[in-house]
């Protein structure tokens, strides 16, 4: 296998090209540790000790680094990762490293996300959060039924509490200005109408 290519990347880090396209990040200094110069030609072995040995404890690291900080979804460690530019293999494995201890779960995020939120957000709201948020509609509805459980008349009622909207007093600009804001929410028109009447 020939490195056809050593590019520097960063202050630090630069990507190395293989003749297979392959490609990989080191730093600066695993480079010079290993030798490693353009043309030059490098065994099997040596290839694998950089790319399991290297960086793919690398991966796992980072993996482990930025789920210590705050809980993600599959989806969006997979991103995170893919902006290291480490290998689609070594993303993959690193995922399975972490879904192994349980430290991502999509199940598990969507339902404290539910929790969380179910107060101040629509259901339509909360589902569009976790759909861009990677996790699949049936993970969303199982989490759902499991764990909402505030009423979407009621939520209704408590936000325009908090806006101070009184039926009564309101002018139409008023209504219409708050009609929009609950639509923006998430909240279905005829939910948003039946409280508005009410």
């Amino acid at each position: 296998m020939v490195i056809t290519q050593i590019l520097p990347i960063s202050k630090e880090k630069v990507e190395i090209t293989f003749d297979n396209a392959k490609q990989l990040v080191l730093y600066k200094g695993e480079v010079r540790q290993l030798g490693l110069k353009e043309g030059q030609t490098i065994d099997e072995s040596l290839y694998s000790q950089i790319y399991y040995e290297i960086v793919g404890k690398r991966v796992r690291k980072r993996a482990m680094h930025l789920l210590e900080k705050m809980d993600r979804t599959e989806w969006q460690l997979r991103r995170k990762l893919q902006e290291g530019k480490y290998p689609q293999e070594l993303i993959d494995e690193a995922v399975l490293y972490v879904k192994s201890y349980h430290y991502i779960d999509d199940g598990r995020y969507a339902r404290t996300y539910i929790r969380l939120n179910q107060e101040r957000r629509s259901i339509g709201r909360l589902k569009s959060d976790l759909l861009s948020k990677g996790i699949s509609e049936d993970i969303i509805e199982q989490a759902m039924e499991e764990e909402h459980q505030a009423s979407q008349e009621e939520l209704i009622r408590r936000l325009l509490e908090k806006k101070q909207y009184h039926a009564e007093t309101a002018t139409t600009k008023e209504t219409q200005k708050l009609y929009r804001f609950l639509l923006g929410r998430g909240f279905c028109s005829h939910e948003i109408m039946h409280v508005l009447k009410g």
